[in-house]
């Protein structure tokens, strides 16, 4: 038996890096997976690929296209989860985006672009993962996705530290209120995670002339954890599914910080 056997579980941001990692970590310990995300082509062949997966560790697999600005998609995919499998126990409100932009040069597209994601998508993920959990009558875990930058800003991605102050701030908010419900929220704060979205990120920063040679971002973001190298989406997961198991029951509107010791908070 696994930590999470049996638990019913949603992760979004789940077509690849960490939201990938993340579902593939509660298959391995005997959770049912919906693995969800706005790109419904990729996180369907997730989907697929780890039906062997879960037919060897007792779990089951499905997936759902959704954009988690909007409330109705929010919900279908969570009324496709009860559907798949009877119940919702674990809430991941993983999705997430970033586009760098000098300070001096942000705009209002770019910021609500991030916050609505990152900000909003995280409220009603929260929101309408609460009312099934609250309508099941038998409590539940939301799990939040963080960052080192929500502990300082940085100059060059201004909007997305703002985004995970959000989520930090959300994630107390919404422990305070649903504590009565039986139901914990926390989150957990990656530092530098080498994935498809850091390659992207650092893609930007050189088009901006934050960095001049590719890598070079993630050496200097990079450069005082005290692990000495950046974080694999591997890295994370422990920490993940000790959230999403019983193990965890006690903890609620907390952050885990795990950055390789990137900042001391």
């Amino acid at each position: 038996m696994g930590r999470v056997s049996g638990r019913s579980c949603i992760v979004t941001g789940a077509a690849r890096g960490i939201g990938k990692a993340i579902g593939e970590a509660l298959l391995e310990e005997g959770a049912d997976v919906c693995f969800a995300d706005i790109n419904g082509e990729e996180v369907s062949a997730v989907s697929a690929r780890n039906q062997e997966r879960a037919a060897r560790t007792g779990g089951k697999v499905t997936w759902a296209k959704v954009d988690v600005r909007d409330r109705d998609q929010v919900r279908a995919m969570i009324d496709k989860t009860v559907a798949a499998f009877g119940k919702l126990d674990v809430k991941f409100n993983n999705a997430g985006v970033n586009k760098p932009m000098n300070f001096l040069d942000v705009t209002e597209d770019n910021w609500n672009f991030i916050m609505t994601v990152n900000g909003l998508g995280c409220m009603i993920g929260i929101q309408e993962a609460a009312r099934q959990m609250i309508s099941q009558g038998t409590g539940g875990k939301i799990i939040n996705t963080a960052s080192v930058a929500a502990r300082q800003g940085f100059d060059n991605v201004a909007p997305y530290c703002a985004s995970k102050w959000a989520v930090v701030s959300l994630t107390q908010s919404a422990a305070r209120d649903l504590a009565k419900h039986n139901i914990t929220v926390t989150g957990f704060a990656p530092g530098v995670v080498a994935t498809e979205m850091w390659d992207q990120v650092d893609q930007d920063l050189m088009n901006i002339g934050a960095a001049q040679r590719p890598g070079q971002a993630m050496e200097e973001f990079s450069s005082e954890i005290l692990r000495g190298r950046v974080a694999s989406p591997k890295d994370i997961t422990g920490t993940t599914t000790y959230l999403a198991s019983e193990d965890s029951d006690y903890m609620t509107g907390q952050i885990v910080m795990i950055d390789g010791g990137m900042t001391l908070v």
